[in-house]
């Protein structure tokens, strides 16, 4: 088993490998994280990787993990795209802490992530809804940014304030929202989703 960079990428590992021991060995070696979405998916070698910022489309997920608290690998600048968020904040009446926890949640601050979706940047906008958002470049930060946080202003919207059906719908979609009766859906990941936004949304806002 070789240790790879924490939170983009926890391990590559041959195939055959118990997943349960793996997660055992994640929590015993990296108590200090947050929620953590583990996606594999195996390679041309037999090799088979984790990750919670999969960017090859066969990524299948296959767990979630829950640590102690956040945790912000080296060579993550969380601060970088401030200005943006401040300025995307302001625009659409947002907390800047709640973009942010977003982009944490969805890309962990990767512009060029891709979820196996397809949805794309750090606030992982599928094409469909780029488009109607008029973003050009979804791997355009500040393209991103603003067309993210326009999205997350328009669910806040029509769910009255409420944010956490607003986050469901970011995750799930509107429809799957008002398929159970305008709850969160009973998805695992969609459920998990949540969590994790309003756990980061919390630690960003005492920073």
């Amino acid at each position: 088993m070789i240790f790879k960079s924490f939170k983009q990428k926890f391990f590559t590992v041959r195939a055959g490998t118990t997943l349960l021991i793996l997660a055992a060995v994640f929590i015993f070696t990296a108590p200090n994280a947050a929620w953590a979405d583990i996606y594999k998916y195996e390679d041309e070698d037999g090799v088979i990787h984790l990750t919670n910022t999969p960017s090859n489309p066969n990524a299948k997920y296959v767990m979630i993990l829950k640590e102690k608290r956040v945790h912000f690998p080296r060579g993550i600048d969380i601060n970088k795209y401030d200005k943006i968020i401040h300025q995307a904040a302001k625009k659409f009446n947002l907390d800047k802490a709640l973009i942010k926890a977003v982009i944490k949640a969805e890309s962990n601050f990767n512009h060029q992530a891709v979820s196996p979706k397809g949805a794309q940047g750090l606030m992982q906008l599928m094409p469909k809804t780029a488009s109607a958002l008029n973003v050009e470049d979804a791997f355009h930060p500040a393209d991103n940014i603003q067309g993210g946080a326009r999205y997350l202003r328009y669910l806040l919207n029509v769910y009255n304030g409420n944010l956490t059906l607003a986050l469901a719908a970011y995750n799930a979609g509107e429809t799957a929202v008002a398929r159970y009766n305008n709850n969160v859906p009973p998805f695992r990941e969609t459920q998990n989703y949540v969590r994790r936004v309003l756990d980061f949304y919390q630690d960003f806002s005492r920073t």
